[in-house]
């Protein structure tokens, strides 16, 4: 037998990770191998977890360790450009020499940012958007996830909101974090309506990964096949018992490996009519991309049986050995869906309805969904402005 070509690919991830409950109580200890200039460190959060007393003994083993720490609590979902310009003055008038982004995934976007822009020889924010539009230095950025979604912390992608309904993306190699700390102990007592919706963002990614027409390759897709596997496995008793650790540690890495297949085989339409969905109706990133995802996969099933009916051969062993590629494919799409109905309990809309939006917004989604063209690219099928309505229409 003729072996079969191998795509040319470039895969890139952080330059470490560690995972363990109880890291951040060693923060202080972790940082030491960074070469950080001087000894101040700011924390970049939101406003929550701030007074919510979690980031308190990371600062305390900083603290410790001789750093002097600052917090910038200001970062807010969907950060602006605002946002981000305060949390680099911050870093300047603290003379930060260490950047840690401690949260979810607005946090550790706007972290990455900071690292590269609070520097004297530093660009301004604008010069950096799109996809490595210049070589950027930067603060060694240390980052630690609090949720189990987003999956930002290995990668070097970055959202900012532009305007009342806009965002642009940075997309660097320079954004790729020095020094990565999984603690579940810090995603314990998740709301379960938090817990689905960064859930299911995780799994998004994982399959748009798996099937992303450019650039997925055999590295990305052993990646996201693993952490499909554990986040569908894992995120229901994550949601029914929030203290569970060792299903929060499931979930904290899935999520991260889901990132890293992401990160080098990019996400597709799913996303791509989430953001618009985030950005004129400010739904919650996770909500969102949950509210397109079984419509995109029945639009994509024509294009994606072969790796959809995968999938299904990985989540549904038993099930997928009795039925053929075409029937492997409807399983799979039908086990999402009901993941995403077993959601429900929990307060994750279903329907665009649920969430306030009404019908006659649907044609201003879809066009606005069509400036996604970085992401739709990726599809595995072609999606027009009217495909795009199509979608959110079975989706209202």
């Amino acid at each position: 037998m003729s072996a079969e070509p191998l795509p040319a690919f470039v895969f890139q991830t952080v330059r470490r990770i560690e995972s363990a409950p109880g890291l951040a109580r060693r923060l202080g200890e972790l940082v030491r191998s960074l070469d950080a200039p001087g000894r101040s460190a700011l924390i970049v959060t939101d406003a929550f977890l701030a007074s919510s007393g979690l980031i308190a003994p990371a600062r305390a083993s900083l603290e410790a360790a001789g750093w002097q720490v600052a917090v910038f609590d200001a970062v807010t979902p969907d950060p602006s450009e605002a946002v981000v310009e305060a949390a680099r003055q911050a870093a300047l008038a603290h003379g930060a020499g260490l950047v840690i982004g401690f949260g979810g995934g607005s946090s550790m976007d706007v972290a990455k940012l900071v690292a590269c822009l609070a520097r004297p020889e530093a660009p301004a924010l604008a010069e950096l958007y799109g996809i490595d539009t210049r070589g950027v230095a930067r603060l060694p950025l240390v980052q630690v996830p609090t949720t189990a979604g987003t999956g930002s912390e290995v990668t070097r992608i970055a959202i900012v909101t532009t305007g009342a309904d806009t965002k642009a993306g940075v997309v660097n190699r320079a954004l790729l974090a020095d020094l990565v700390l999984l603690d579940a102990e810090l995603t314990v007592g998740l709301p379960p309506a938090v817990t689905a919706a960064t859930g299911i963002d995780a799994m998004v990614h994982a399959i748009e990964a798996f099937t992303s027409r450019l650039r997925a390759n055999p590295l990305s897709d052993l990646l996201a096949v693993d952490a499909l596997r554990r986040l569908d496995r894992y995120l229901m008793a994550a949601i029914a018992d929030g203290c569970d650790l060792a299903a929060r540690e499931q979930m904290l890495l899935g999520a991260m490996l889901a990132g890293m297949a992401f990160e080098n085989a990019p996400v597709a339409a799913v996303h791509a009519l989430a953001y618009p969905l985030g950005g004129q109706f400010h739904l919650p990133h996770g909500l969102s991309n949950a509210l397109v995802l079984t419509p995109v996969l029945r639009f994509n099933r024509p294009a994606a049986q072969a790796r959809y009916a995968a999938l299904a051969a990985q989540l549904l062993p038993e099930a997928s050995a009795r039925l053929d590629e075409a029937q492997r494919c409807e399983a799979f799409i039908a086990h999402v869906a009901q993941r995403v109905a077993d959601c429900a309990a929990c307060g994750l809309a279903q329907r665009l309805r649920d969430c306030g939006i009404p019908r006659d917004a649907l044609p201003g989604l879809a066009a606005a969904a069509m400036q996604q063209q970085r992401l739709l690219q990726n599809n595995p099928r072609p999606l027009s402005e009217a495909d795009a309505l199509a979608i959110y229409e079975e989706a209202w």
